[in-house]
């Protein structure tokens, strides 16, 4: 039975700024503030543009393979299975150490308020989140935006208790631009999910024009409000002690309005966090178990329980999460995330520029703008911009990203 076509752009936009919002302004913008100082605002309009560049590029893609796997099938269409097995390769790997980033940002919350070590939290969140996925518990919508407007209203909270201090003008002290794009490439992380708008297309209302209309209302709504909390942040707070902080947000709410708000924005972190940490598992989870399927990874992880529930797929997604637990620090771990996302990224676009010569009669019922002859512009820029972000991340994560990336591209060229 076909899906039915029921939602309006105004439910597509806010299902987006629901995936969008997550958990990582509560836990990253201590290490963006680290290297962009009070430019870390200028961090995220960064990762913002880079973001849109390359969501227009997901926005064709989807309205030519509506009912494609997102980036397996853009793939497969664009440059052969290969190819599609290493982006699947990638996003496994963002996912699994996506779920490491997050749980450490719970651990440091948790350490926060219980004045417990952050690992222990950490390592909790991960377990109870394998017990939820193996019960085969799924949350539903209703419960999903209760999530959304929690974690909302903690980020409303800091823009309204911390904006008045805006007037010192301390955001306007700027850093060399190297600072503010290695900010970039940590908070780009609070970003992650943007892509999977696209993937409501099949239930939405003139699909080819409300999800490119509605991924680009969420990440402007998402921008704002992270471009402002960031302002309200070191606007009230030195980014030295935001750099130094496990629960920075939390921090600003102390300073400001003292302990109860203290607790508050602890509480709503680890509620933010403990979701996104479940999502991102069950993610991960489904992925090991797809591409097992096309028999690309052991069969042992098409495994499924009496209820249905990849089991060992599930198991291994914690083993992987626990062991990445071992880096510590969330900065390293996010960027980790964020090399995979921009290799992504940059298949994305890719894809698009292929496409427009390989099936330039395939239909496009949303087409990305601005075109020299075949060649789309904005996925050029995409690409270069993303590029750049590459150039700024820290050689030890390069060189983690790089040997990761080598292995999938081994794996791709045996098993495909």
């Amino acid at each position: 039975m076909p899906l039915k076509r029921k939602l309006s752009l105004w439910e597509v936009t806010l299902c987006g700024i629901g995936i969008i919002l997550g958990a990582g302004i509560y836990a990253l913008i201590g290490e963006g503030a680290a290297f962009a100082q009070n430019a870390v605002w200028l961090s995220f309009v960064a990762g913002a543009i880079i973001v849109a560049l390359t969501g227009l590029s997901y926005a064709e893609l989807s309205s030519m393979y509506p009912k494609a796997g997102a980036e397996y099938e853009y793939a497969t269409q664009a440059f052969g299975k290969r190819m599609a097995f290493f982006t699947g390769w990638l996003v496994i790997f963002a996912s699994i150490m996506g779920a490491t980033t997050v749980a450490i940002g719970f651990g440091n919350y948790f350490s926060a308020f219980f004045g417990i070590n952050w690992l222990f939290g950490a390592v909790l969140i991960i377990l109870l989140s394998t017990i939820v996925l193996l019960t085969g518990v799924q949350q539903s919508a209703r419960m999903g935006a209760i999530i959304t407007l929690i974690e909302a209203f903690g980020l409303i909270f800091i823009i309204f208790i911390g904006l008045p201090f805006a007037v010192n003008l301390r955001f306007l002290q700027l850093p060399k631009i190297s600072g503010i794009l290695s900010g970039a490439v940590i908070v780009f992380f609070a970003f992650l999910g943007f892509e999977e708008i696209v993937r409501l297309a099949e239930e939405t209302k003139n699909a080819e024009k409300t999800i490119p209309r509605s991924l680009i209302l969420a990440l402007m709504i998402s921008t704002i409000l992270y471009v402002l909390v960031a302002i309200a942040a070191v606007s009230a707070v030195n980014w030295q002690e935001l750099a130094v902080s496990g629960s920075p947000l939390a921090l600003v709410a102390k300073n400001i309005a003292g302990k109860k708000a203290f607790s508050m924005l602890a509480v709503i972190a680890l509620f933010s966090t403990a979701n996104t940490v479940l999502l991102v598992m069950l993610a991960a989870s489904r992925l090991l178990y797809g591409i097992s399927e096309r028999h690309a990874l052991p069969n042992a992880l098409r495994k499924t329980s009496k209820k249905g529930v990849p089991w060992i797929a599930v198991l291994a997604t914690t083993v992987l999460s626990l062991a990445f637990l071992s880096i510590g620090r969330i900065g390293f771990v996010a960027s980790a995330v964020n090399f995979a996302l921009f290799l992504i990224f940059i298949i994305m676009n890719l894809s698009i520029i292929k496409l427009r010569f390989s099936k330039p009669k395939t239909r496009r019922p949303f087409k990305v703008p601005i075109a020299i002859g075949k060649i789309p512009m904005l996925p050029v820029l995409g690409i270069i911009f993303t590029l750049v972000l590459i150039a700024s991340i820290e050689l030890p994560v390069l060189l983690i990203g790089l040997t990761v990336s080598v292995l999938g591209a081994i794996i791709a060229m045996v098993f495909e």
